[in-house]
């Protein structure tokens, strides 16, 4: 019995004398998905920039501008006298709805409501903040959007899906120009 005990004793001293082992991980991090999300973005931008170039052969009415910034547009109201566009702080409003780049009404002008939009201070996506900065009062265009530049992956979560590029007709109804006084910001009376 003695030696049962003893045996016993020794048993649990080689067994908890042991250093801790270090677990293996249970998956290996690799750079993989990352590179596979970016030919994947690539391969959506190059589907919807073929989408949009069809679009713009198909369309022999309008003559399309390529903005500079990844989206095409062409004027629906053009002002050839003003030269004044919004700049940044000035105060837009405006009007525009989106559609799917079918034509397909997503959102009308009275979903949206008319916008106050102070330049590159608020929120608006990628696409339709550029979008403004390039009308003058009183014109119109349409945009050809892809949807990185719009709502992406996300979509709006409401009626907007993911990677979905869009088409936005904008009017731009009024700019109010800010002055910088003594670093005190002042809406111009006049609008523009």
């Amino acid at each position: 019995m003695k030696y049962l005990i003893l045996l016993f004793v020794a048993f649990i001293h080689l067994t908890s004398c042991n250093k801790p082992r270090a677990r293996k991980p249970v998956s290996v991090k690799s750079g993989s998905y990352i590179s596979e999300s970016i030919i994947l973005n690539k391969k959506i931008k190059a589907r919807e920039e073929t989408l949009i170039n069809t679009i713009i052969k198909k369309d022999t009415l309008h003559t399309y501008l390529n903005s500079g910034n990844g989206f095409w547009y062409h004027y629906i109201k053009k002002d050839s006298i003003l030269s004044i566009t919004p700049q940044f702080g000035d105060i837009v409003n405006f009007d525009f709805n989106i559609k799917q780049i079918n034509g397909q009404l997503i959102y009308s002008e009275k979903e949206l409501g008319n916008r106050n939009y102070k330049i590159d201070k608020e929120e608006l996506f990628y696409g339709l903040r550029e979008a403004i900065k390039l009308l003058q009062t009183g014109e119109s265009a349409t945009f050809l959007i892809p949807s990185h530049l719009a709502y992406g992956y996300y979509g709006d979560t409401k009626k907007i899906k993911a990677n979905t590029p869009i088409i936005t007709e904008v009017t731009v109804n009024s700019i109010s120009k800010i002055e910088n006084n003594n670093n005190k910001e002042q809406l111009k009376l006049n609008q523009y």
